[in-house]
């Protein structure tokens, strides 16, 4: 990645992934994006099977019936990009790490909304929430942001990192109903689980989940050293030892299951990527689970 330039990201983005989705898209790129809207239209009794988040509250405790807000589409989406630079995200042992995907997709997903008209804007965080970039239309924009993400350093510290403070900071400052991106590897300190609640109460929510195969499973290659990302910490490990292997490989999946079943739960649709995997193949799997679900909404 450092011997990249923001600009040659975008090239390649454009070429390599851009045209070929707008080609498996055709041009539907609510087909991503799609929500339930952005401008506020009008109130209706809740009916069953209709969305929770949009009740609205207020009025539902004034009149002592349910009411929902209805929304109408608009042309123009703002989109906010939650953005996890924490040192596990430098992590990497195919062909590359974690941090370079969360740039290539954040290139990619930015370029998709600016050229068709919408505006985007981000906030990165690694120990703390370290630039926000307000929301702006434009390739320059694109640009600024791929920028940002090459320049900022992650900071190691004492303790693993705590997601909820990038939610809270989202909370607080996104007042428009937006587009809400939230890209991280979700290995954090527990509770960041009920920001992410309270975002996806107010906006569209997307969970973007960033990995490593060697995260999952761990290869026979004798004792070696592992370190904690975040912390610095060192521990030896025979991978000889088929038990811990399996210890390793089920404890890896049992907190992927856990975090699918907390997104799916809090109606959060969750695009996976891994360091492995052509970033294409995961945005064409993600078009095809959102226009599943748009059709049986």
């Amino acid at each position: 990645m450092a011997a990249s330039t923001p600009d040659r990201i975008l090239q390649r983005v454009d070429w390599q992934i851009i045209r070929r989705l707008d080609g498996l898209l055709q041009g539907d790129y609510r087909t991503l994006l799609y929500g339930q809207g952005i401008d506020f239209a009008d109130l209706r009794e809740y009916q069953v099977g209709d969305d929770i988040r949009y009740i609205d509250w207020n009025v539902t405790a004034r009149i002592g019936t349910p009411h929902i807000r209805q929304y109408v589409e608009d042309r123009e989406i703002t989109a906010w990009f939650l953005l996890d630079l924490s040192p596990s995200l430098q992590f990497g042992t195919v062909e590359t790490d974690k941090r370079a995907v969360l740039v290539d997709f954040v290139a990619t997903l930015s370029r998709l909304l600016t050229r068709h008209g919408n505006r985007v804007g981000a906030m990165l965080a690694g120990a703390s929430v370290d630039r926000v970039i307000p929301p702006r239309g434009g390739r320059l924009q694109v640009l600024r942001i791929v920028h940002e993400l090459m320049t900022l350093s992650a900071s190691r510290t004492t303790s693993i990192t705590d997601l909820g403070a990038l939610l809270g900071a989202g909370l607080r400052s996104i007042k428009r109903r937006s587009l809400v991106v939230i890209v991280s590897d979700f290995i954090s300190a527990p509770g960041w689980e009920a920001g992410l609640s309270m975002l996806n109460r107010r906006h569209e929510v997307i969970a973007v989940c960033i990995r490593d195969p060697r995260e999952v499973e761990l290869p026979d290659v004798g004792t070696i050293t592992m370190e904690d990302s975040e912390t610095g910490e060192q521990m030896e490990v025979d991978t000889h030892d088929h038990v811990f292997r399996g210890q390793f490989q089920e404890a890896s999946r049992a907190r992927e299951g856990s975090l699918r079943q907390g997104f799916n739960r809090r109606g959060v649709d969750s695009l996976w990527l891994s360091t492995d995997e052509d970033l294409l193949t995961s945005f064409v799997r993600f078009a095809a689970l959102r226009q599943k679900r748009r059709k049986t909404s």
